[in-house]
């Protein structure tokens, strides 16, 4: 059985618990065993972690002790998966840029607030992904990101004429990174193309798709 440890906190406007629940119900939907915690110091154990699957942080802002983000940098680059949503991977630490360079972007601003109606385009259909996800609107954060130019782009949405990712894969090391800027509340988590698309993409950092 795959394992995967949650890790929810931080900024509590992005509705980390509720986010997690729904994460956790997803993987626990396709086989997981999943283990879920409110603590940094659930990151501290680098034996414990590299015997997992998939890592899940979802933690806006804060900050973390180099003894709770080594031992996580540590596991993913030895193979272990990591997979993320909106500011709980993609604002998260912002002081550590290891983390934002593992995750392949980060948040700068959000044009509008919470309630700009966009687009979501899918830019690679065939991957598996986002296979038979059509386009899809959304009111939500826009996130304008800072993102590496390395990652495999799967979405975009349009800031204008800037194209700007939002959902991509990337690895670091061994392991698998999964990145979606969607989910700045559970019910845009909810929303049927983003939750398919997120699970998927855990799925994949997971190595099960």
């Amino acid at each position: 059985m795959k394992k995967a440890l949650v890790v929810w906190g931080g900024w509590e406007g992005h509705e980390p618990k509720e986010v997690g629940e729904i994460l956790t119900e997803a993987l626990r939907n396709e086989g997981f065993e999943v283990e879920v915690s409110d603590t940094l110091d659930a990151f501290r154990d680098e034996e414990k972690l590299k015997g997992l699957d998939l890592l899940v942080p979802i933690w806006t802002m804060g900050s973390i002790e180099k003894e709770q983000l080594q031992p996580m940098l540590n596991a993913v680059r030895s193979g272990v998966g990591i997979a993320g949503v909106h500011g709980g991977m993609g604002d998260a630490f912002r002081q550590e840029t290891e983390f934002q360079f593992m995750v392949g972007g980060q948040w700068v601003a959000h044009p509008g607030g919470a309630g700009v109606t966009y687009m979501v385009n899918i830019v690679k259909p065939e991957d598996p992904i986002v296979e038979g996800i059509e386009d899809f609107e959304v009111t939500s954060e826009q996130y304008y990101m800072h993102v590496d130019p390395a990652i495999e782009v799967l979405a975009t949405t349009n800031f204008g004429d800037v194209v700007m990712p939002v959902t991509w894969k990337k690895m670091y090391g061994e392991g698998r990174v999964f990145y979606c800027s969607l989910g700045h509340s559970a019910d845009v988590m909810a929303m049927e193309p983003v939750l398919k698309m997120v699970t998927r993409g855990m799925l994949w950092a997971a190595r099960e798709l």
